[in-house]
């Protein structure tokens, strides 16, 4: 019987040849990540909890500072410095103020076939170059740091076949926002998001990240992307090899089959409260904003702020709004800045700001108050997830997110 490649990747990582949803198999990890959300309780428990505690290769570990930077309070403070410290003494790859976390992996550390546990559930990121990404809790990353290796009870995989190319002025997200809001929010619990066809073979790396990094908002366990050769030059191009590279048997069993035709997506906008209120993005237009955030681990990257910049060039952010700029990593910034990219969002009256989680985290930059609305690149737009309970949080494209704070109200490009 044929695999696909999630489960390809898994037999590789437990020593066997053949895997099949549903089986339970004990599983070596390639690498573990952690950020500053819940580190702080894996290392209590390492130190509190553990009869003879040990880490068991300090090299597949990376602990990752990006939520709340600079901290914004003492608890936060004593928190990272625990992280810190554990990370210091126990030689493990720590990284502060440089970026997003899944940014910081992309950009140095995952490779095509590995199989990768991170405690943070938006780790199905690194499907985008081919690899098993998923969240774990900060108990199943402990047990994987002091032994290696951690269990998988192997899911199904649904297959998105995407054709086409998508139109000028529509973007990934839009793309995934628009198959969420068909499949639904639990439309493919504990499965895998594959995608394949001519479609995918149109978007980049970047791209396949933004649809990767979404797979959980639909209750996926990760999404994948096979590892082609678009992938393969991003992977090289940083110095890297692939662990193995996978396509899926044409004998593979998926549990389902979807197709969508990317030259008939259009801009869409989630809804509060739920990622799959989606609706075309012109329904929403003229809802006014209080905050605009343009960042987070599904679109900080170059491209995005190159969309966002074009479209306020030229032009002020409305007065009454708050634009919030924040690119996913130090790498990010710094080409934003060649480029002339953070001059133009500047110029025109946005915040640009370290990079951050910031507002898609709501914890620490750019906090919404009662009953504000923001317009968002982030991940999520939960009842209080940026803020005051009251507040209300729609999600769109960097263009439409740049184009309302512009306008004051919620407005696609093409309307500004």
């Amino acid at each position: 019987m044929g695999m696909t490649i999630a489960e390809k990747i898994i037999a590789r990582a437990a020593g066997v040849s053949q895997v099949k949803a549903g089986d339970i198999h004990t599983v070596k990890l390639d690498r573990m990540m952690s950020n500053d959300g819940t580190t702080h309780l894996t290392v209590d428990m390492y130190k509190n909890k553990l009869k003879n505690p040990r880490i068991a290769d300090a090299g597949k570990i990376v602990f990752i500072v990006d939520h709340n930077v600079p901290s914004d309070s003492p608890k936060t403070a004593a928190s990272q410095k625990k992280m810190r410290d554990f990370a210091k003494g126990h030689q493990i790859d720590f990284w502060e103020g440089k970026g997003v976390c899944h940014q910081i992996m992309m950009e140095h550390y995952v490779c095509p076939g590995e199989l990768i546990f991170g405690a943070d559930s938006h780790t199905c990121t690194y499907g985008a170059l081919g690899a098993f990404g998923t969240g774990v809790g900060c108990t199943d990353l402990l047990y994987g740091m002091v032994t290696g290796s951690s269990w998988v009870l192997v899911p199904e995989t649904v297959k998105f076949q995407l054709t086409g190319k998508l139109p000028r002025g529509v973007y990934p997200r839009d793309l995934m926002l628009t198959i969420i809001g068909e499949i639904g929010a639990n439309g493919v619990n504990y499965q895998v998001m594959e995608f394949c066809g001519d479609g995918a073979k149109t978007l980049s790396v970047n791209d396949r990240m933004v649809l990767c990094n979404l797979a959980v908002e639909a209750g996926a366990k990760t999404a994948i992307f096979e590892a082609d050769e678009i992938a393969m030059e991003y992977v090289k191009a940083r110095g890297r090899e692939p662990k193995a590279v996978f396509q899926s048997d044409p004998d593979a069993v998926y549990a389902r089959e979807y197709t969508f035709d990317l030259s008939k997506i259009q801009p869409v906008a989630a809804k509060p409260d739920f990622v799959d209120a989606v609706v075309p993005a012109h329904e929403v237009c003229g809802v006014r904003i209080d905050e605009a955030f343009l960042g987070s681990c599904n679109n900080g990257r170059i491209d995005d702020l190159r969309v966002g910049a074009a479209i306020v060039k030229g032009r002020k952010v409305a007065s009454h709004v708050r634009f919030l700029v924040v690119p996913a990593s130090q790498e990010v910034y710094l080409q934003a800045m060649e480029e002339g990219l953070i001059q133009a969002f500047m110029e025109s009256g946005a915040i640009v700001m370290n990079p951050n989680c910031s507002v898609c985290w709501g914890s620490c930059q750019g906090v919404v108050g009662e009953n504000e609305v923001l317009i968002s690149t982030g991940t999520r737009n939960f009842k209080g997830r940026a803020g005051h309970p009251s507040s209300k949080v729609y999600l769109g494209s960097a263009a439409t997110v740049a184009a309302s704070a512009v306008k004051g109200e919620i407005c696609t490009a093409d309307r500004l």
